[in-house]
């Protein structure tokens, strides 16, 4: 179950507030003795993330599939998902935040109002090293100015009697960003010395992806070869964005012209990247765009312009 993106939260009794994290989507199965973990396109991570694999065998449940966030955290607790990204997490704990229990010894629970599936995951995580992603008290206001204050990336509005809906964006659930930054689809890049200089990334609006920048900041040499290995082998003769090219570049530099995008690499439209910004420009565009992480756990076409 995803939400749907708004610039405020939902008021009204009928709603509770989590914490949004910052880190990877991820289901942990439990059945018996055995772990797996799954990301959010069903990719198994379980040996990528295996002491999230042990905190989760250690929940009190023969059986059990959690819904929930792998977060690395700094001494302070300040999640970092640029660490997840690293293979030495020095400094660093890896963590699972649990936020919802869809089967619980062989019962399906998702039919369940939100508020009991929450009751019965605070029973089956107590005492065990999964985190619990808890309702936040207060109201929106409150909640919303504490998260802020802690830095945080934004809270999560769910509807207390929502039934969990698989596989769908449902406006039972409303996600509100504080910082500036989103998933976006590779589509192209600028060659460099080693790799790339720069990256074309986008976003799809109905069939349509919608080149809205470039990004040449963020990068360590580390971060660069991965990204480049992960879009080397997609190059393609055809521009995929439907919106290039621009009649011109725009002040900031952002446009791609007819003449630039003889000099730029197309590749398929499948990976997808997280990247922080300033702002949006009057013309769509990414302002000061800086590359995050890479986000294998997120698909190319379910990535949308979220405000």
């Amino acid at each position: 179950m995803m939400a749907v993106s708004a610039k405020t939260l939902p008021v009204g009794p009928e709603w509770s507030y989590e914490v949004k994290w910052d880190g990877y989507r991820t289901q942990a199965i439990k059945d018996g003795g055995t772990v797996s973990l799954a990301s959010r396109n069903l990719k198994n991570i379980t040996k990528q993330y295996a002491p999230v694999a042990v905190a989760a065998a250690a929940v009190a449940a023969k059986s059990a599939l959690l819904d929930g966030e792998i977060v690395a955290l700094d001494a302070d607790g300040r999640p970092s998902f640029q660490a997840l990204h690293h293979s030495a997490l020095d400094g660093l704990s890896l963590v699972f935040y649990a936020f919802d229990l869809l089967h619980l010894n062989g019962r399906d629970l998702t039919r369940l109002p939100l508020d009991e599936r929450r009751a019965a995951l605070t029973r089956v995580v107590s005492g065990s090293p999964v985190l619990l992603s808890d309702a936040l008290p207060g109201t929106a206001d409150q909640i919303a100015g504490a998260v802020r204050e802690l830095g945080l990336e934004g809270v999560v509005a769910k509807r207390r009697r929502s039934a969990y809906v698989a596989g769908r964006r449902s406006d039972s659930w409303v996600k509100v960003r504080f910082a500036r930054h989103q998933e976006f689809v590779i589509g192209g890049y600028k060659a460099g010395a080693a790799n790339f200089d720069s990256l074309l990334v986008g976003y799809y609006d109905g069939r349509k992806l919608i080149c809205c920048g470039k990004v040449r900041s963020g990068f360590t040499p580390h971060s660069r070869a991965q990204v480049f290995a992960a879009i080397h082998g997609l190059e393609t003769p055809r521009c995929p964005f439907a919106n290039l090219p621009t009649a011109r570049s725009g002040h900031w530099g952002e446009g791609i012209t007819a003449e630039e995008m003889t000099q730029l690499t197309w590749v398929k439209p499948q990976a997808v990247v997280e990247v922080s910004f300033a702002e949006w420009t009057r013309d769509g565009s990414l302002r000061h765009a800086a590359f995050l992480g890479l986000r294998p756990d997120k698909r190319a076409r379910e990535v949308v312009k979220e405000g």
